[in-house]
């Protein structure tokens, strides 16, 4: 797993596998999910500190928003 956070940009980005992405899922225009052909690879927030994601004390709450039902 990888996670970097690009200042200039506000965008925070969690690689939980290198594998190449085949589908991606948007939760609102903020949060998009990047799905590999096994599951979630990745996940990209934008604004990710003016939201509150960033510096990452509220994980708990970052997961609970991508693992939601749809």
């Amino acid at each position: 797993m990888k996670i970097t956070y690009d200042d200039m940009d506000d965008i925070l980005l969690i690689e939980l596998s290198r594998e190449k992405i085949v589908r991606d899922i948007s939760y609102g225009w903020q949060v998009h999910a990047g799905f590999s052909a096994r599951g979630l690879a990745e996940i990209s927030i934008l604004d990710a500190k003016k939201s509150g994601h960033w510096p990452p004390q509220n994980i708990q709450e970052l997961v609970h928003l991508i693992t939601r039902p749809e």
